[in-house]
C-alpha cells in the first residue's frame, strides 16, 4: 500500500512541567504534503518519482557522473539540496548550535552520500542552479540569492573535507594501536566532539575493518560533556524564573523615563519575600515601569527605584514572561512588597544606548546595500558603551567596503531625518518591506521603526533617538569572523566615537615619532621600512641556506651503515625549522637511499626533521622515527612515511634523540 495521509489529532498543549491544557481550537494535520498530492495526481508510487524530484535527481546524477538513477543516495542528495538551499535563503548558516547545526548535519549527510557515489571534489553547491530552475519561479529568493547559497554550501563542503582528512588521520593512528575489535567510546567521542567527525562515518569505517563501536562509552562521554556544560552555565537571572504574579508589567519607557508604580513582587536570594533591608540583593517586579528590559540585543536599563527613606539601585532589567524584573541592591532603607514607589531610568545611559541602537539599524541597512541582500542579522549587542552586530556573509569585509559602509551611515546621520515608529499588523509591515529576523516570533501587532524614509525599515521594540542626527557620528572599530559564514562588526557612536578618533590620533603620533616621520608621509616611510625588512629577511634566508648547503658536504662523512641502511643523524647548530627541511631534502637526494634525522637547539627550543627515501618507506616510517626522537627531547611530532617534523624543550637531550633513530633502524 502507499501512504498518502497520516492523520495527527492535536488537542492539548503540554507545558514544561507536564500540565496538559486543552487547545482553544483542536485540529487535524493530515500530513498530505505537496509531494504526496503530486504523486497521486501524477500516478506514481513514490514522492521521488514526481516531476519536482525527477529533474533534481537527473541533475545530481549528471554532476556525479552516475548512470543508475534509482540509487538511494541520489534521492537523499536531491531532497537535501532543497532543504539546505531554503534554509540558507532564510538566513540560516552552518554552525555548531541551533538551527545552524541542523543545517550542517544535513549538508554533511548529503556530502557523505556523494562520497558513496564516488565524489572526490565539492559537488553539492553545483545543484543550486538546477534547484533554482525547478523552483525559482515560485520562490524567487532562490534566484536572487543563488550566488550566496552556492558560496555557503561550497565553504561548508571544503570545511568538511578538511574535517574528514584530519579525522581520518587521527582515527587511523588510533586504530594502529587498537587492542581488540572494539573502538573505545572515548575515541569516538573525541573525533566527534573535537574534530566534528560524524559518528556514522566512524561506524562505516569500523564495519569495513570488522570492528565495532563502544556506543555505551560514547554516550557516557556525551553525558559527561552535558554535565560540564550545565555546570558551566552562569546566568545572572534564572532563565526559568517563574513569578506567581497575575497580569503583566506595563512598559511606559517609550514616553517617559520616570513613572509611579507599585511593587507587585519582591524576591531576595531568588525567593519571594515580604521585606528586604539595606544591603540585600533584590529582584523587584513593578506593575508599570519606564525601565526597558533586555531584549532584541539591547541591554536592560539601569536607574533607581525610590520612596521615602528607600533607594534601590537598579543595575539591570530583565524579562520573566510578561513581567519586567528589576535587578538591584537596596542602597538605603528597607523595601516592602506592595509598596508604592517612583521608578527612574538613568537618562545618560538610556541615551547612549539609544544612540548605539539606532546606529545598529543604519549599519544593518548599509551592510545590505553595500554587501548584498543576503546579509542577515545573526545577533547583536547594544549597550551604552558600544554596539556589536553579527551578520551572515561568506568572507571578510574589505577595508574599502568598511569605509563605504561607515560613510553611508554617517551620511544618514547628517541628513538628520526623523525616526518614525508605527504599530501595525504583520502583513502591513511585510508590505512596507520591514526587515524581520528569521526564527523570531511576532504577535498580531508589531512595531515598525524607520529611518531616512525607506533607508532602514525594521521591526523593533527597542528605544531609539528622535532624529538620526542625535547619533552625532558612528565609527567602526573592528571587523572579524566569529563562525563559518558569520562576520562581526563593532562600532561606537557620539562622544565615544570622538574619543576613539582621539585615541587613533595618539597612536598615529606615537608611530610617527618612532619612524621619525609626519602623518603626511607616514605611509611612504612605513612602506620603505617594510620593503627593507623583507629584503633583509630574504638575505637572511639565502645566507642560512648557503650555510646549510656548504655544511651538507661535510655532513655526509657522518653517515653510518646500520642494518643495511645508510643513517645520518646530526645536530646543525643555529638552523631554524625551514633550514632543517631544506637541508634534509638535499641530504636525501645526495644519499639516494637512506634515513636522515636533523636536529637544532636554541634556548629552550629543539627543532627536529626526519626523512626517509622512497625506497625505504616500506621498512622505515619517518613519522615513527619522529615520535621517538621528539619524545626524547620532551616534545612530540609526526608526519608522513617519507617526511616528519617535531620538536621539544630539552636541548640537552638532543644526543639521545639522534641515538633513537639509530636504535630504531637497528630493529627494523
Amino acid at each position: 500500500y502507499i501512504e498518502i495521509w497520516n492523520n495527527v489529532f492535536m488537542q492539548f498543549n503540554r507545558d514544561a512541567d507536564g500540565t496538559m491544557t486543552e487547545l482553544p481550537a483542536p485540529s487535524v494535520d493530515t500530513g498530505m504534503g505537496l509531494e504526496r498530492i503530486s504523486a497521486v495526481m501524477q500516478g506514481v508510487h513514490s514522492n521521488y518519482e514526481i516531476d519536482l524530484f525527477d529533474n533534481l535527481i537527473a541533475a545530481t546524477a549528471r554532476v556525479l557522473g552516475v548512470d543508475d538513477r534509482q540509487h538511494t543516495s541520489l534521492r537523499v542528495i536531491a531532497d537535501h539540496i532543497r532543504s539546505c538551499a531554503f534554509l540558507i535563503a532564510d538566513g540560516v548558516l552552518p554552525s555548531n548550535e541551533g538551527r545552524g547545526y541542523v543545517l550542517r548535519r544535513i549538508i554533511r549527510r548529503a556530502v557523505r552520500h556523494g562520497n558513496k557515489l564516488g565524489a572526490t571534489e565539492p559537488f553539492f553547491y553545483k545543484l543550486v542552479d538546477a534547484l533554482a530552475v525547478e523552483m525559482g519561479s515560485a520562490y524567487p529568493e532562490l534566484r536572487e540569492l543563488q550566488g550566496a547559497i552556492e558560496k555557503a554550501l561550497l565553504q561548508e563542503e571544503e570545511q568538511f573535507a578538511k574535517t574528514l582528512d584530519q579525522g581520518m588521520k587521527i582515527l587511523e593512528a588510533d586504530l594502529s594501536e587498537l587492542k581488540g575489535q572494539q573502538i573505545p567510546g572515548e575515541t569516538v567521542f573525541r573525533l566527534y566532539d573535537t574534530y566534528g567527525f560524524p559518528v556514522d562515518l566512524t561506524a562505516d569505517i569500523a564495519r569495513e575493518k570488522d570492528l565495532t563501536l563502544d556506543m555505551d562509552g560514547f554516550e557516557a562521554a556525551m553525558e559527561a560533556q552535558r554535565q560540564r556544560a550545565r555546570s558551566a552555565s552562569n546566568f545572572k537571572m534564572d532563565a526559568d524564573l517563574r513569578l506567581d504574579v497575575d497580569g503583566a508589567t506595563t512598559f511606559t519607557g517609550y514616553q517617559s523615563l520616570s513613572d509611579n508604580a507599585k511593587i507587585i513582587a519582591l524576591l531576595r536570594d531568588g525567593q519571594p519575600c515580604e521585606r528586604a533591608a539595606e544591603g540585600d540583593d533584590v529582584l523587584v517586579v513593578l506593575d508599570r515601569t519606564p525601565f526597558y528590559a533586555e531584549s532584541g540585543g539591547q541591554a536592560g536599563d539601569c536607574g533607581v527605584i525610590r520612596a521615602e527613606g528607600l533607594r534601590i539601585e537598579v543595575r539591570d532589567t530583565q524579562k520573566a514572561g510578561d513581567h519586567f524584573v528589576h535587578i538591584g541592591v537596596v542602597a538605603t532603607g528597607a523595601v516592602v512588597a506592595g509598596q508604592a514607589v517612583d521608578a527612574e531610568v538613568d537618562a545618560s545611559i538610556r541615551q547612549s544606548t539609544a544612540l548605539n541602537h539606532s546606529a545598529t539599524h543604519l549599519l544593518h541597512a548599509a551592510l545590505r546595500k553595500v554587501l548584498g541582500e543576503h546579509v542577515a542579522q545573526k545577533g547583536s549587542l547594544v549597550t551604552a558603551e558600544r554596539l556589536r552586530f553579527d551578520f551572515a556573509h561568506g568572507e571578510a569585509v574589505t577595508a574599502e567596503q568598511l569605509q563605504k559602509i561607515e560613510a553611508m551611515v554617517n551620511d544618514e546621520i547628517r541628513r538628520n531625518t526623523a525616526v518614525e515608529t508605527v504599530e501595525t499588523d504583520i502583513d502591513s509591515a511585510k508590505e512596507r518591506g520591514a526587515v524581520m529576523l528569521f526564527g523570531e516570533k511576532y504577535g498580531d501587532t508589531v512595531r515598525v521603526l524607520s529611518m531616512g524614509g525607506d533607508f532602514s525599515v525594521e521591526l523593533c521594540g527597542g528605544t531609539h533617538v528622535r532624529r538620526t542626527g542625535d547619533i552625532g557620528v558612528m565609527r567602526i572599530v573592528a571587523e572579524s569572523g566569529i563562525a563559518a559564514g558569520v562576520r562581526r562588526i563593532e562600532a561606537v557612536t557620539g562622544a565615544e566615537a570622538l574619543n576613539e578618533a582621539g585615541r587613533d590620533r595618539s597612536r598615529l603620533q606615537s608611530a610617527c615619532a618612532a619612524l621619525k616621520s609626519t602623518p603626511e608621509n607616514f605611509d611612504t616611510k612605513l612602506a620603505q621600512l617594510l620593503s627593507s625588512h623583507r629584503e633583509q629577511q630574504k638575505e637572511l634566508e639565502r645566507l642560512k641556506a648557503k650555510l646549510a648547503t656548504a655544511g651538507s658536504r661535510d655532513l655526509l662523512s657522518e653517515v653510518e651503515e646500520i642494518n643495511g641502511i645508510s643513517v645520518l643523524a646530526v645536530n646543525i647548530e643555529g638552523a631554524d625549522a625551514k633550514t632543517l627541511r631544506d637541508s634534509m631534502d638535499q641530504l636525501k637526494n645526495k644519499l639516494g637511499s637512506g634515513v636522515v634525522l636533523l636536529a637544532s637547539g636554541e634556548g629552550e627550543k629543539v627543532s627536529l626533521v626526519a626523512g626517509v627515501t622512497k625506497d625505504l618507506t616500506g621498512r622505515c616510517k619517518a613519522g615513527d622515527i619522529m615520535k621517538q626522537a621528539a619524545a626524547a627531547v620532551g616534545g612530540k611530532g609526526g608526519g608522513r612515511p617519507d617526511m616528519a617534523q617535531g620538536g621539544g624543550s630539552d636541548v640537552t637531550a638532543i644526543p639521545a634523540a639522534l641515538q633513537s633513530v639509530k636504535d630504531y633502524v637497528n630493529h627494523v
